[in-house]
Parts: structure tokens; C-alpha cells; sequence
């Protein structure tokens, strides 16, 4: 019995200087490849019935965005999140490849709003705010180079600003919502 003590203590002190020295843990890549399976399940399914309604929420940032605040993931830890992240929304996105660019962006916006402490109310608000401003930067930069890209007028960029604020909010109070549970069940 107590070398089964030992041999999980030790595994959790490995976990733990691993992602102290930047590099990733199995338990952080475990967690973000389930966020991702979630998020990549929910934009088929609840994602493209909201779009019906104007709002395209994406889950994939969501799930990179947990991902980041619950890892208490750096700056490379958590471009590393928006890469793989990237490669999972080739799946579905209108314009491959440039995902890599726009989720690197939000990931790594993500990870510098993360580590702040922002409260309203002695509530602490980070992960609604960071996801928020995540989302942003990731959808305005797909807006944007989207139409360069495709050849299209930069005013038509203007036309998705609801669509991108819309996800921006929806993405931001998911997070929210989910960051106290999770990070619950994460410390045990």
C-alpha cells in the first residue's frame, strides 16, 4: 500500500515540475484533448443551431481557453494549445490554414488577460474577461484577414463585427460558467 502512495506522489511531482519548467504535462494534454473532443462536438451540433440565429459560437476557443486557465499554462504552453487547437478546427473552417495564425494569437492573448486577478464585486472575472478579449483578437483577425484572402472588400469585414461580439459574449460566459466547476474537480 505504500509504495502505491509513493509511486502516485511522485507521478503528481512530476506533473508538477513539468509544468513549472514550460514543458507540457500528459495531465494538461489529456485535459485539452477532452475540452477539444467537447468542443469540437458541440460546434456540430449546438454551434451551427445557434448559427441559425446569428450567433456562431466556437467551442474550440472555449476549450483552449479552459485549457489555458485551468494548466495555468505560460505563453508556450499556451501557443501550444492554440496550434493543436488550430489543427482541430481545419476540420470545419471556411478558410484552412489560417486558423494557425488567428488561434495563436487568441491563445496566447488568452494566456496574458489569464494570469491577471481581475475581480467586479470581490468576484474574481478573469476567465469571462480574458475569453472575451481571446475570442476577440481571434475572430476580428479571421474577419479581417478572411477578406483579404478572399479577395473582398475590407467594409465587408464590418459585417461580421455582431457575428464576432456575439461569439466573443457567448464564449465568454461558457468559460465563466465552467471555470469554477472544473477547476474543482481539477484539484480534488
Amino acid at each position: 500500500m505504500s509504495e502505491n502512495n509513493n509511486a502516485a506522489t511522485a507521478r503528481t511531482v512530476s506533473a508538477d515540475v513539468a509544468s513549472k519548467q514550460g514543458k507540457l504535462s500528459i495531465t494538461s494534454l489529456v485535459l485539452l484533448a477532452v475540452l477539444l473532443a467537447a468542443g469540437t462536438i458541440l460546434n456540430m451540433t449546438v454551434g451551427n443551431a445557434l448559427a441559425t440565429v446569428g450567433i456562431k459560437p466556437q467551442f474550440i476557443i472555449a476549450a483552449y481557453a479552459l485549457a489555458i486557465l485551468l494548466t495555468n499554462a505560460n505563453f508556450g504552453q499556451a501557443a501550444i494549445f492554440g496550434l493543436i487547437s488550430a489543427a482541430v478546427i481545419q476540420l470545419s473552417t471556411s478558410i484552412p490554414g489560417l486558423n494557425f495564425f488567428t488561434e495563436l494569437c487568441g491563445a496566447l492573448t488568452m494566456c496574458a488577460i489569464a494570469h491577471l486577478n481581475i475581480k467586479v464585486g470581490g468576484k474574481n472575472v478573469t476567465p469571462l474577461v480574458a475569453t472575451f478579449v481571446a475570442t476577440l483578437v481571434s475572430g476580428a483577425l479571421f474577419a479581417v484577414c478572411g477578406n483579404v484572402i478572399m479577395g473582398a472588400a475590407m467594409a465587408t469585414a464590418l459585417v461580421k463585427v455582431p457575428i464576432v461580439l456575439g461569439t466573443a459574449c457567448f464564449n465568454a460566459i461558457v468559460v465563466q460558467a465552467l471555470y469554477l466547476p472544473l477547476s474543482k474537480v481539477m484539484k480534488r
